[in-house]
């Protein structure tokens, strides 16, 4: 047997973090991953790099048949467009298309709670994620923005984002992460963020989340501050940090680009994406 799945997924920002309380909401972006899972003769797994070894590991040993794993060779190449470690949703993006390639391989319909599910669980029992970043998970595979109750793993809304938009990225020089569990201290923050993402209030929630996880976590909020005086729609943090993430229209790009490119650190330009993940099979 000589089989290739490729499936390309997006990346996505935060809206709101869904740490303190399990609710979270994420934008697509248009970074992408390509994920190539191949099975031939042998046996094994062979990951391609070391990077999310254990998360990939922990996925296909549990979404692969045992049968299939002791019969074939395992073979997994990750080509990635997304910064690791930025808040920018890699790991989500790496283990969903990882678990929707999988799933075509078996020859299932696809199933797209299946995939979520499948990247949600290899994320808690990896250690990379407290809440299984369901939130991530969707916005990489769906587009768009989206709602979510990471806990009871439900998509709660999903709306389009406006074509026109742009990520502006700015990844510090210098990254530093304050305690985690400090997110815990100020839930309330949090579930009003939550209801304003509910309510398609998706920019004003960013701004807050933004503020919430800057105090909470000692982030640098100079370069949102000053984003927003740039006539940003929203601007925040990703994730838990520390990439700042400022929301632009086509007229107002280029001065925002201009604004966090005095901070240090590499900016980046991606435009929002609103298209669901894609799989294509190579058989033979």
């Amino acid at each position: 047997m000589n089989r290739l799945i490729r499936v390309t997924m997006h990346g996505a920002v935060s809206v709101v973090n869904a740490v303190a309380n399990g609710h979270g909401s994420a934008l697509g972006i248009s970074l992408k991953v390509v994920a190539d899972l191949s099975i031939s003769a042998g046996r094994g797994i062979h990951l391609q790099s070391k990077q999310g070894e254990k998360l990939l590991n922990i996925l296909i040993k549990r979404a692969l048949p045992k049968t299939v794993l002791l019969d074939n060779a395992i073979r997994v190449e990750i080509k990635s467009e997304i910064p690791v470690g930025f808040g920018l949703k890699s790991s989500s993006a790496v283990s969903s298309a990882v678990a929707l390639a999988i799933q075509k391989f078996l020859g299932e319909e696809i199933d797209d709670v299946k995939v979520l599910n499948q990247s949600a669980d290899a994320s808690i029992d990896a250690g990379i994620s407290l809440t299984g970043a369901f939130d991530d998970s969707t916005a990489c595979y769906f587009g768009g923005f989206v709602v979510t109750d990471n806990f009871s793993r439900k998509l709660i809304r999903r709306d389009p984002a406006s074509e026109n938009l742009s990520a502006i990225i700015l990844l510090p020089a210098r990254v530093s992460r304050g305690n985690l569990f400090n997110l815990y201290l100020a839930p309330e923050i949090f579930d009003l963020a939550f209801k304003m993402a509910s309510n398609r209030d998706y920019w004003t929630a960013m701004k807050l989340n933004g503020m919430a996880v800057g105090a909470l976590l000692g982030s640098d909020y100079t370069p949102v501050i000053s984003a927003i005086k740039e006539h940003a729609l929203s601007a925040g943090i990703s994730g838990n940090g520390p990439s700042v993430v400022a929301i632009a229209d086509s007229n107002h790009l280029k001065s925002l680009v201009s604004s966090l490119s005095s901070f240090e650190g590499q900016v980046l330009i991606s435009k929002v994406n609103n298209q669901k993940a894609t799989v294509e099979d190579f058989d033979g």
